[in-house]
């Protein structure tokens, strides 16, 4: 896959085993980007079917969404017929509907241009690219259709799925340039815009009963996952920079606390399985795999990234304070809150490698995750503390 051999050449630099799951397998797990197919592992978790499905992009087959119930009218009689009145609460979410259907739109219409810009630059057709606009295409007949059969979540999902193939093939540009200085600032700023429109709009809408649920949990964290590890591999080619390291660490900093709060941030979506009487399981790995908040192997991955980050932390970025910049630091522990407090590069990756280090060692012992680098680095952090 493009992109995956800058990629798996640095894995190599570093002793860590490789895995690479090939396309079909990236819908399934939520990477869909050069990144997603940089892991740890040999293989998969262990039952990765049922676990990994926790991050699909596209439902099962044979899923079906809820029909989308147009807000419902009074009809009152009177001399001259019949009158038909909706109530305030039934008008104000017609509106809710109506504004998250022509923002859709106008997002879409926005992404088809960049992708005819795109197209044009490279000169080629992208397969990637092809399908990106295939989906917008289909996203404009369903906002053009009647509000009574628009589906606002079908139609923030389709753009979704739109975007994340999309920022795909841009992300697999910058990965084979090695990030070009010139260029990337920008470039990756764009892609984090891109990737998180779709979560922007979802939250703008929460509070109406029938749009809190515009994108569900499982595409609110392949979304996360997508910046994160985009600003990991960012991050990852500014730390080969010396001279720019001089310069600009304090901007490493930023781009450090950024990608390790999406990444903490993905792995906070779901709360773990509580195992009781009531929860039937079959292969007790798996069942305390759930029960620790890991539902697939990119939740694994997404542990030593943000380690791996916190890292060059404190390696690069020991004479700046982190300030007020702040992070989720309830890595999927016993509750689905999360408090929110200054980011502390040490503590955050100890915390979250030593976790990474027990869950490789306990469940996933027999999956041959390779737990030397992460060792090595709570080593560090052990230096740097006493």
């Amino acid at each position: 896959m493009v992109g995956f051999r800058l990629v798996e050449r640095r894995r190599r630099e570093r002793g860590v085993p490789l895995h690479h799951t090939g396309p079909s397998q990236h819908r399934i797990v939520g990477g869909r980007g050069p990144l997603g197919g940089t892991q740890y592992p040999e293989r998969p978790l262990r039952a990765g079917a049922v676990v990994a499905r926790s991050l699909c992009l596209r439902p099962p087959s044979g899923w079906a969404p809820p029909p989308f119930r147009h807000p419902g009218r009074q009809v009152i009689s009177c001399p001259r017929g019949h009158v038909d009145r909706a109530g305030a609460p039934e008008l104000a979410m017609a509106a809710a509907v109506s504004g998250v259907v022509r923002r859709v739109e106008e997002l879409g219409d926005l992404a088809q241009a960049h992708i005819q810009h795109l197209s044009e630059a490279a000169g080629e057709d992208d397969h990637f690219l092809i399908r990106a606009s295939a989906a917008l295409e289909k996203l404009k007949l369903l906002c053009g259709e009647e509000e009574e059969c628009s589906n606002p979540s079908n139609l923030l999902e389709l753009y979704t799925q739109a975007i994340l193939d999309m920022t795909y093939f841009e992300e697999n540009k910058l990965v084979d340039e090695d990030f070009p200085e010139d260029c990337s600032p920008q470039k990756v700023k764009e892609l984090l815009a891109f990737l998180s429109e779709p979560e922007i709009l979802a939250k703008e809408n929460n509070m109406h009963p029938k749009l809190c649920d515009l994108l569900g949990d499982e595409l609110l964290e392949c979304l996360s996952w997508r910046r994160g590890a985009l600003l990991y591999m960012y991050c990852h080619s500014l730390t080969k920079r010396r001279e720019w390291l001089l310069r600009k660490s304090n901007l490493l900093q930023k781009y450090l606390v950024d990608g390790i709060n999406y990444l903490l941030q993905m792995l906070n979506y779901r709360c773990p399985v509580q195992l009781n009487e009531g929860v039937s399981f079959q292969d007790l790995d798996t069942a305390k795999l759930l029960s620790t908040g890991i539902f697939s192997d990119i939740h694994v991955l997404a542990m030593m990234y943000s380690g791996e980050m916190c890292y060059w932390g404190v390696k690069h970025c020991t004479d700046h304070q982190s300030g007020n910049h702040e992070v989720d630091t309830d890595v999927f522990g016993t509750s689905c809150t999360t408090h929110r407090e200054p980011l502390d590069f040490r503590e955050v990756g100890e915390k979250i490698l030593k976790k990474y280090v027990s869950v490789c060692e306990g469940p996933l012992k027999e999956q041959e995750w390779n737990t030397t680098n992460a060792k090595q680095i709570l080593g560090f952090f052990q230096q740097r503390c006493s």
